[in-house]
């Protein structure tokens, strides 16, 4: 029986090496060939070509993307089978080769041969398709809590919600806070706010916004501000490369209608102006995220009158979509309640999950 399984060790070990022999021996895979039209080659993998760009990666800087006009393209072997998209409509998967005064032969699987296909009637190559509606968002809280010599309980939930369309935007935002000490009330406060962008072109827009706002140590009701007006998203994923890629910044500006219902003191309403901005930068695939956001209401008819609302925060993937995160929101009103302070400033720390259902390579 020993010799048995000694047979069978030095047999296993014979095919091991012979599988290693034959792995090692195999030829790589050809690389892809970009020529452009000062003669010069690049060789390596051909990832996609979306907007004129074409996008390759190299063997001698696998991490880094070349990137090369397609305007700059005089020839292109690809051995791969990739999806290139015809700017008529079709839609053509396979392997490509050269061919002569600019034009590209495609191996479809499908068909027998070839198609010639001049270069400049590509629209694009392997092109990462968005899903029609993007969603993205999370949901965090906290909790802490005394007993003994101390009654303290702390909580917080904090939720926010976008989906985007090609010409839509949705954007939902929450929070609440609560704390008492000894069942002696010491923080209530309570914020959400809804907001539709029309985008008119790639990067113009037009908003309408919503928001709502209780805070019982302010003595408010309700602070209510309904807005409208153009925006601008200055920066939008995949403008720029490297740690940037996944950065986003938009600005708006618009005309608002603000009241305050206050428990005590007399309710004000005015015209406003609206004022805002919105800042995201993910890092290192989400696994860190910079953010701030804040809206500013100044008076139209006393500039000294005004409401300042920003959320200064980071947050941290820990696993797949779950992250915790540390924000701090500061609000102002120049004009408070009697008997109540003009500035708050809240610091949060929280655990919750996130997603976001953008494709990425």
């Amino acid at each position: 029986m020993k010799n048995l399984f000694a047979a069978v060790a030095i047999f296993t070990a014979v095919l091991c090496g012979v599988d290693t022999a034959m792995a090692a021996d195999a030829p790589a895979p050809p690389l892809d060939v970009v020529t452009l039209k000062d003669g010069s080659n690049i060789y390596g993998e051909v990832i996609e070509m979306a907007g004129g760009v074409l996008v390759m990666k190299t063997p001698s800087s696998p991490d880094n993307l070349i990137k090369v006009k397609w305007s700059d393209v005089a020839k292109l072997a690809v051995n791969h089978p990739i999806p290139f998209h015809l700017k008529e409509g079709s839609v053509l998967v396979g392997t490509a080769t050269a061919g002569a005064d600019g034009n590209l032969n495609i191996q479809s699987e499908p068909l027998k041969g070839s198609l010639t296909v001049p270069l400049d009637a590509i629209g694009s190559v392997n092109p990462l398709v968005q899903p029609p509606v993007i969603y993205s968002g999370s949901l965090t809280g906290g909790y802490s809590q005394t007993t003994g010599n101390s009654h303290l309980k702390n909580a917080s939930v904090l939720g926010d919600f976008v989906a985007r369309s090609e010409q839509l935007r949705l954007s939902i935002n929450g929070r609440y806070v609560y704390g008492d000490n000894a069942n002696t009330l010491i923080a209530r406060n309570a914020r959400g706010t809804i907001k539709l962008d029309f985008f008119i072109t790639k990067r113009f827009y037009w908003f309408a916004s919503a928001y709502f706002e209780n805070d019982r140590f302010q003595d408010l009701k309700m602070r209510t501000a309904l807005s409208s007006g153009p925006g601008y998203q200055f920066i939008e994923r995949g403008d720029f490369n490297g740690i940037f890629k996944d950065m986003t910044f938009y600005t708006e500006a618009g005309v608002s209608f603000f009241n305050e219902d206050f428990r005590v003191a007399d309710d004000q309403s005015s015209l406003r102006a609206r004022v805002s901005m919105k800042w995201n930068w993910p890092l290192f695939d989400d696994r860190i995220t910079f953010y701030h956001y804040n809206e500013f209401y100044p008076s139209m008819q006393n500039a000294s009158n005004y409401f300042l609302t920003m959320d200064n925060g980071v947050r941290f993937k820990i696993w797949e979509g779950f992250v915790s995160g540390l924000q701090v929101t500061t609000r102002y009103n120049s004009r408070p309640a009697p008997g109540t302070g003009d500035t708050d400033n809240l610091y949060l720390f929280t655990l919750g999950y996130s997603f976001d259902t953008t494709r990425k390579r």
